[in-house]
């Protein structure tokens, strides 16, 4: 047997069933993951380091299977002190080449004469380490002010220091963290040549 339901019945159950819809407390949210530590200055210099790229021209070049790659036994050492360079390069004449660089890409010669990588190992005699003259302090002079040790010549092409000039001090301190913790490799890095020397 039917039995017969009214229109309103159903419109008041429909309406009591999305009220209640409506009503309920929204799910809980979902915990919060901890948040990761944050990185400490030197992990946060290696990083900066690695993305500067400052092993393609402070780091000495061996063939590998794709080509030069960085040789890190060396890393950071700057340009070998057993690669003996004593003038500039000279192009030829009516050539559009004007800048040339070793195999180890470690020395750049162009029109402000020839540049070497620097020893950025915390190597006391060669590098940037203890009883040398480098501190954390002459170190962000001289990345702020284009000044060897902030204060003496100029830095010389191809080293970006105008970009490097742009990190914030604690960016830089962090670099100089993350050299201080490298091996110290003893390596002699000689004096730029400036141009026209050797040349007639």
């Amino acid at each position: 047997m039917r039995v017969p339901v009214s229109r309103s019945l159903v419109l008041a159950t429909c309406l009591l069933i999305a009220f209640c819809a409506c009503t309920q407390a929204p799910p809980a949210p979902a915990p919060a993951s901890a948040a990761a530590p944050a990185p400490s200055p030197a992990e946060r210099g290696r990083l900066l380091v690695t993305v500067g790229g400052c092993n393609d021209c402070h780091t000495t070049k061996k063939l590998g299977p794709n080509g030069p790659e960085p040789d890190l036994s060396k890393m950071l050492s700057g340009h070998p002190e057993s690669i003996t360079i004593n003038a500039p390069f000279k192009p030829a004449v009516g050539t559009p080449w004007t800048i040339a660089t070793t195999d180890t890409l470690t020395a750049w010669s162009g029109p402000w004469g020839v540049s070497f990588a620097a020893n950025l190992t915390p190597d006391p005699n060669t590098g940037t380490g203890a009883g040398g003259p480098w501190t954390e302090e002459l170190f962000l002079k001289a990345m702020k002010s284009g000044k060897h040790m902030g204060t003496a010549r100029d830095i010389l092409p191809p080293m970006p220091w105008n970009e490097y000039s742009k990190l914030s001090d604690d960016d830089l301190k962090a670099i100089w963290a993350y050299l201080r913790t490298i091996p110290p490799i003893s390596n002699h890095v000689a004096d730029p040549i400036p141009p026209g020397t050797g040349q007639k």
